[in-house]
């Protein structure tokens, strides 16, 4: 079971969390989340996995208020769609955090 997992910094305040796991070569598991840091502590503000047996996007604002998105992708179209999203929006979704909405 190849697993894979990796802190990536983006700022000083804001980092992608990423891990997978795979099994002969299918991801069988995986988490993606951008992380901002406020007031010290490191808090998500978006993360796509596949808790709860489904992939989907969880998504946060400061008062840990959630708002749950179902991805109808396999498991592995679901984390290539979390690279790219996260990659190439954290910097609108840090701001949209920041500012108290959701991601």
């Amino acid at each position: 079971m190849p697993e894979r997992q990796y802190l990536l910094p983006v700022r000083l305040d804001t980092r992608i969390r990423h891990y997978h796991r795979t099994e002969s070569g299918r991801v069988v598991e995986f988490l993606v989340q951008l992380e901002i840091k406020v007031a010290g502590s490191w808090r998500e503000a978006i993360r796509y996995d596949t808790a709860h047996g489904f992939t989907h996007i969880d998504r946060y604002n400061q008062k840990g208020e959630a708002r749950k998105e179902v991805l109808k992708l396999s498991y592995s179209e679901a984390l290539t769609r979390a690279e790219r999203d996260i990659k190439g929006n954290w910097s609108i979704y840090r701001r949209r955090f920041l500012r108290g909405g959701f991601p």
